[in-house]
């Protein structure tokens, strides 16, 4: 994931910004606990959503607690703590990640920076390993992802929802893991392909212009009416994913969820799309 799954800080109450920060440093914690202090570097805003989302989905946060900060001694941070494995497994979807994106980041980076990927790739490599042999069904689906991802971008000419599935699909898979049901599978799965769309799109629009440069695939090359496409084409993931997520009944962290979908992705396509335009 990339970073691109925010709150919108101004409009959060303060007691759901500090909730909010409370996941970021506890899975900064379990991060630190499960892999290693260097994992930490890795964390990201999509993964904490996902470990809000998880405890939401299984209202399994037990509370708050006061401690040192792992990287500030001199800093106390507020760390959320859960009775299941929410943080566990987005800690674990983590580091899987990154080790699938620096295999792709050393298929499309150039000589030096893929020589820097290639030195980190080991120790990614095991980070993935441990995780996988936690999360097999996580690895899997990660695994998958890229294979469709790389098989797609081999045509230059592929097709816009063609080169975006792979992400969708990978997301969609994720979240469908905690359904319950075959109709919470159904709606999980939609918001998880209508944001691993967006996810996709927006980081594409975002390297637009240093791909075209580098001579990297991006699915908006040698298309007409560029910037017209791109806005369309986020609003419809984003709607997809706001009228799925219309369906669940949260309780716990809701006002943050609600916050990321309703503001905080919006905001994130505006930046993007005011970026392309200047």
């Amino acid at each position: 994931m990339f970073g691109y799954i925010r709150i919108q800080k101004s409009e959060l109450l303060v007691r759901e910004y500090e909730a909010y920060k409370s996941v970021y440093c506890g899975l900064c914690r379990q991060m630190g606990r499960d892999y290693s202090r260097l994992s930490r570097f890795i964390l990201s805003y999509d993964c904490t959503f996902y470990a809000i989302f998880l405890m939401s989905l299984r209202r399994s946060c037990t509370g708050f607690e006061r401690k040192c900060c792992r990287f500030n001694p001199l800093k106390r941070c507020t760390y959320c703590s859960a009775e299941d494995d929410a943080l566990s497994k987005a800690a674990a979807l983590s580091v899987i990640l990154a080790y699938y994106k620096t295999l792709d980041d050393i298929a499309d980076s150039g000589f030096f920076k893929r020589t820097a990927y290639r030195i980190v790739k080991p120790i990614f490599a095991r980070w993935r390993k441990k995780a996988a042999r936690r999360y097999p069904e996580l690895d899997k689906i990660a695994a998958d992802m890229t294979a469709a991802q790389q098989l797609a971008e081999k045509d230059s000419n592929c097709p816009l929802d063609k080169a975006a599935d792979p992400s969708a699909t990978m997301l969609s898979s994720v979240l469908a893991l905690e359904a319950e049901s075959e109709s919470k599978k159904r709606i999980y799965s939609q918001i998880g392909y209508g944001l691993g769309r967006f996810i996709y799109l927006v980081d594409a629009a975002d390297d637009l212009e240093k791909d075209i440069k580098n001579g990297n695939f991006n699915p908006f090359v040698g298309i007409n009416d560029r910037n017209n496409v791109i806005k369309n084409n986020l609003s419809q993931a984003l709607a997809m994913t706001f009228d799925a997520y219309n369906l669940l009944d949260l309780v716990g962290f809701k006002g943050i969820i609600d916050n990321v979908i309703t503001k905080g992705l919006p905001t994130v396509q505006n930046e993007i799309l005011t970026k392309i335009s200047t």
